[in-house]
């Protein structure tokens, strides 16, 4: 792990010496690109195909130029861009990235300086949270793509057979999903009446925010790490008791698939009969984005055979985390942000790119598609389902990380996972807070 951040840091310094902000104004003249083409890095795959076909036909019959799409890991994202946005000749034009990475890079000048678009682009109307993400020195560099807050999706009958209810507040739902664990109405071994990792500080983040805790603040223009603070120490109690008495999840499982316990059966066979996976219920309760639903419910077959889920609002539900105060919890936002490349040799037709994802058209489509639209004007193409309720209240509350330069090098370096998997069996949650809080500083404010 430590080649690993000396090759992140050491790249991304010398990419704050090689960057230049060359910011050009927008042009409200058609911008002709023909036999050209720009290259557009996509994170994941969230972005449904029908949506980048409709980016590639847009801009090319916008520009008349061609736009290539590269799919993206993930998890050696950061590693990519850190090695590509510096070099003209490699980088991607236009990228996305997480939230959480995102100012990381802009803050040694990585992204071209979108501010003259902002307005144009949606502007206030942005989800604010992630547009300060991507700020630097008040100038916009990167913006909100799409969001997708966290919520609880819920078995129905095991509450009910549990005999408790929807919660209103944060110490209900602790209490519920504790008596849910011990009741075990299906008398299921290793039963999670709510099931949370230990390495899921995603999700678990929600009690330490609920408390009133934080990550870290800036103080005097410094990022400092405030995991010791006494608000923050109150949300690690909580959760110790949940970890003690709700989750038999494991010390080291991560906020990955959580959706699979949920379900009777996640048994699938390929086509010659063997069986690819075989997970089946053992958990009331999880926490996850809004997106996590399509794999939620009875198995069943699509027209082509292949295996998909349908919910069942008869045995499946959702509802947003309470809070201390009975308002939605703070929790953290999933999503990512969209910026262009100080490097490109086409920074114009970078921007027309951009004015075709921030249209209405597009915007639109992300909500169809069950992801939050980075204009907050058009989040009722979400629908008026109970995902798409719960998706808008849980992220009226939402949080994000520090937006700490150093903020990328912490995830890459698991400080956050090794800190939540000692929560549940530690004596002294003081000494532990005060101890990652040593590690978070050494990394929250370098660049």
């Amino acid at each position: 792990m430590k080649r690993k951040l000396t090759g992140i840091t050491a790249a991304v310094v010398a990419s704050a010496m090689l960057l230049t902000g060359c910011s050009q104004g927008a042009s409200d003249d058609k911008v002709s690109g023909e036999g050209k083409s720009i290259t557009l890095w996509l994170a994941g795959s969230d972005t449904p195909d029908e949506l980048r076909t409709y980016l590639k036909d847009e801009f090319k019959a916008k520009t008349g130029a061609t736009l290539k799409i590269e799919e993206q890991n993930w998890n050696d994202l950061v590693t990519k861009l850190t090695t590509a946005l510096p070099d003209e000749n490699n980088t991607p034009d236009v990228t996305e990235i997480g939230n959480t990475q995102s100012p990381t890079f802009t803050n040694v000048g990585a992204f071209l300086d979108v501010s003259d678009m902002y307005d144009e682009l949606g502007g206030s109307d942005l989800l604010q949270s992630f547009v300060e993400a991507g700020k630097f020195e008040d100038k916009n560099y990167t913006l909100p793509y799409y969001f997708g807050s966290r919520y609880m999706f819920y078995r129905k009958d095991v509450w009910k057979a549990a005999g408790v209810d929807v919660p209103t507040t944060l110490d209900q739902f602790n209490t519920n999903v504790a008596t849910i664990t011990e009741k075990n109405p299906k008398k299921i071994d290793n039963f999670s009446g709510f099931y949370l990792g230990g390495q899921d500080w995603r999700d678990g983040i929600s009690w330490i925010f609920a408390n009133g805790g934080d990550i870290a603040q800036l103080k005097d223009g410094k990022w400092v790490a405030t995991l010791d603070s006494p608000e923050s120490i109150k949300g690690m109690e909580q959760l110790q008791q949940l970890y003690k008495t709700a989750s038999k999840a494991p010390n080291d499982a991560k906020d990955a698939n959580q959706y699979q316990f949920l379900n009777d059966s996640d048994q699938v066979k390929d086509e010659n009969g063997n069986v690819t996976s075989d997970v089946s219920l053992s958990a009331a309760t999880i926490m996850a984005p809004g997106w996590a639903h399509w794999s939620i419910g009875d198995l069943a077959k699509d027209k082509d055979g292949n295996p998909v889920r349908e919910w069942n609002d008869d045995t499946f539900g959702t509802f947003v985390l309470p809070g201390n105060d009975g308002k939605p919890a703070p929790v953290f936002a999933g999503g990512s942000n969209i910026g262009i490349s100080a490097k490109t040799k086409e920074p114009e037709l970078s921007k027309e790119l951009l004015k075709i994802i921030y249209s209405k058209d597009y915007q639109t489509m992300l909500g169809k598609n069950g992801l939050g639209p980075a204009n907050q004007k058009y989040t009722s193409s979400l629908g008026d389902d109970q995902f798409a309720k719960a998706l808008i209240e849980s992220a009226s509350n939402s949080k994000l990380t520090p937006a700490a330069p150093g903020w990328a090098a912490i995830e890459s370096k698991g400080i956050m996972e090794e800190f939540f998997a000692q929560i549940r069996d530690s004596s002294d949650l003081n000494k532990l807070a005060k101890d990652t809080n040593a590690k978070l500083d050494e990394l929250l404010n370098v660049k």
